[in-house]
């Protein structure tokens, strides 16, 4: 049985293979349109550089990008006494850096982790959750988010949330492009035959490829829910205290204000309370997390 640290080492390069399988996706997905528009390997190289630009901003500046979207205030110690002191309890247990604490005003009950690593963490909390969870509980949350800080979570989930991004845009820019005519014509008849054939093929993958990198980030995201639901089991001792929290949560049907579906993988809960019952198993495809009753059944287990 592997310990923590080993763990955590399995988790870094476990990350470094799914950024690096997005990065070659979104180049061959670059390949495709580049030759289709007849431009060679021009856009190949464009999206390698771009991926490499936009992973390095998300690296360094997630975390301000994500406070500024969600409108959280840093989290004031006289004022949100109780989440502090949790919050250093269980950073202290975890042995970690107490991360940054922030406050979104809003009744709706949620709360998230950001930063690049353990010493750039940031949790954050609604003031709907501090409100209305009890000590047992709010410590079960706080260690969901300090899991996601310990295994390195929140800086795989920015980095592929940026990537998902730039393969969107890319679909974008094509079909754009190929709507205007645009792309260079080839200079005999075989050639433009195989444009015409990379064009279709390019516009079906315009059409698909985002949707299959958004479906590979929210598999990614499920998975790593589970992870750290049980690792905030193991740190307070006290699997119950969180199983509680997800039940009232989940029975919370506010959404979050400050959510978008660029950040909702982010949280403890779908903040957007999305309903998907009348398609079925299908549906489970496109959530943000898994079914908090399967969470639940876990920590109970």
């Amino acid at each position: 049985m592997i310990n923590v640290y080993e763990r955590v080492e399995v988790n870094k390069r476990k990350s470094a293979l799914v950024v690096l399988g997005f990065i070659v996706f979104v180049a061959a997905v670059a390949y495709v349109f580049s030759q289709a528009l007849g431009y060679g390997l021009d856009m190949v190289g464009i999206a390698l550089i771009l991926s490499g630009v936009m992973s390095f901003a998300s690296y360094y500046w997630s975390d301000k990008i994500i406070l500024s979207l969600s409108g959280a205030r840093e989290a004031d110690r006289d004022r949100d006494f109780e989440f502090y002191t949790v919050a250093e309890n269980l950073a202290m247990a975890a042995r970690l850096p107490k991360p940054r604490l922030y406050v979104i005003e809003d009744t709706a009950m949620n709360a998230f982790a950001t930063g690049r690593d353990p010493d750039h963490a940031v949790v954050v909390a609604t003031t709907g959750l501090l409100d209305r969870l009890d000590r047992s509980e709010l410590e079960g949350v706080v260690a969901h988010e300090l899991a996601h800080v310990k295994n390195y979570d929140i800086r795989l989930m920015g980095v592929v949330a940026i990537l998902v991004g730039l393969v969107a845009l890319l679909a974008d820019w094509f079909l754009r492009i190929s709507a205007w005519g645009g792309g260079r014509k080839r200079d005999n008849e075989g050639n433009n035959q195989l444009q015409a054939i990379l064009m279709i093929v390019g516009i079906l993958l315009a059409l698909l490829a985002p949707l299959v990198a958004n479906l590979i980030k929210l598999a990614i995201s499920r998975r790593r829910e589970f992870l750290a639901d049980a690792e905030a089991a193991k740190l307070t001792r006290y699997p119950e205290g969180l199983a509680r929290a997800l039940e009232k949560i989940s029975k919370d049907s506010e959404p979050l204000e400050a959510a978008n579906k660029a950040t909702a993988h982010l949280y403890i809960s779908d903040p957007l309370k999305n309903r998907h019952d009348a398609i079925g198993w299908f549906a489970g495809l496109f959530n943000t997390h898994p079914p908090v009753e399967e969470r639940i059944a876990a920590l109970r287990a």
